[in-house]
């Protein structure tokens, strides 16, 4: 069964939910690898060119109450993470711009706390279009308004990224009790519509089963600019109500990547460093992912907490895992 719903996908045939369903629950360590090797041909049929991604936090004062149950990134929501309060100022942003600029990491994400109506982040938008010739990603989440969204376009975003993180609204009010699903969705609406490039994914272990994450990876085609899909599995941070929950098995969170490239052949799966873990980005690449986030390079000017997990990808290494297995890191 498995053998010949992967020949169906290699030869570009759509799989029915009950195909991926199947992908999706393999158990089996040489179906595993045979799933991950047609997902990398998918992938390299398109490009093996590996996109990297690097970062500006631009603040952790989120304004989000109750705080997400996992949350390790706002202020004072974990002793590993972000704790003391902070708002980049212009000339820190720049900074930060010209040293991912210098290491020759090719894109930026743009990221921040709720609370500021997108202000922040087309504040950095300009910064980083004015300044640098990086591509930018704009993430704070659907903390934007029609107006900061008709603003990133004038700019030139290139893309803004919206993680709606759950379908599952019991599982998405229980872990995010403070946000709203339906803005999230209104803003992936607005981005769409705006004609901006879309980002908005997943993550995995908080609680929502295997048909919620088949549900969630189609409703994303309903956006018709959709470009990337982050995959991200959860990993607990001390202090924060989550902190005694497992992390999301490494093994599932391939899994989705693999059926996420079959599913969608030419879009940007993006791995964040921090919560596959930098020692796991090996694994990434090997289950079709071709975009890694949170890429700090070593003239990075300013501290770096990752978001769902404290450590990074270090530029330097992360390039040598790209070429190692024979793909094509993309640099300035």
């Amino acid at each position: 069964m498995i053998d010949e719903i992967l020949t169906k996908a290699n030869e570009g045939q759509g799989l029915t939910d009950d195909e991926f369903l199947e992908l999706l629950k393999i158990d089996n360590d040489d179906d595993l690898e045979k799933l991950f090797k047609v997902a990398c041909q998918i992938r390299d049929n398109q490009s093996k060119v590996i996109k990297l991604t690097s970062t500006v936090h631009i603040t952790n004062k989120c304004q989000i109450q109750p705080r997400c149950e996992y949350c390790g990134f706002a202020e004072e929501t974990s002793s590993k993470g972000y704790y003391n309060a902070f708002y980049k100022s212009n000339e820190e942003i720049l900074t930060a711009v010209e040293s991912i600029q210098e290491a020759h990491i090719p894109r930026v994400s743009c990221s921040g706390g709720y609370g500021y109506k997108g202000k922040q982040a087309v504040n950095a938008c300009r910064i980083v279009k004015e300044n640098s010739n990086l591509e930018v990603l704009v993430n704070v989440g659907g903390d934007l308004t029609e107006e900061a969204i008709d603003k990133l376009a004038k700019l030139g975003a290139d893309t803004v990224c919206c993680n709606l993180e759950t379908i599952n609204e019991d599982v998405f009010y229980q872990r995010k009790p403070g946000d709203s699903l339906n803005q999230r969705i209104i803003t992936c609406k607005r981005v769409s519509d705006a004609g901006i490039g879309l980002s908005s994914g997943l993550l995995l272990g908080l609680g929502e089963s295997v048909e919620d994450r088949l549900k969630h990876l189609r409703y994303l085609g309903n956006f018709k600019t959709l470009e990337e899909i982050p995959i991200m599995g959860f990993n607990p941070y001390e202090d924060t109500p989550m902190a005694n929950e497992k992390p999301f098995p490494l093994k599932e969170q391939l899994k989705i990547v693999a059926v996420t490239r079959i599913m969608y052949p030419e879009i940007r799966i993006t791995m964040p460093t921090p919560t596959v873990g930098p020692e796991n980005v090996e694994f990434s690449l090997k289950a079709g992912a071709n975009n890694l986030a949170t890429v700090i390079a070593d003239n990075y000017p300013h501290e770096v907490k990752g978001v769902g997990s404290p450590e990074y990808g270090n530029y330097t290494e992360v390039v040598n895992v790209i070429e190692k297995l024979g793909l094509i890191p993309q640099t300035i």
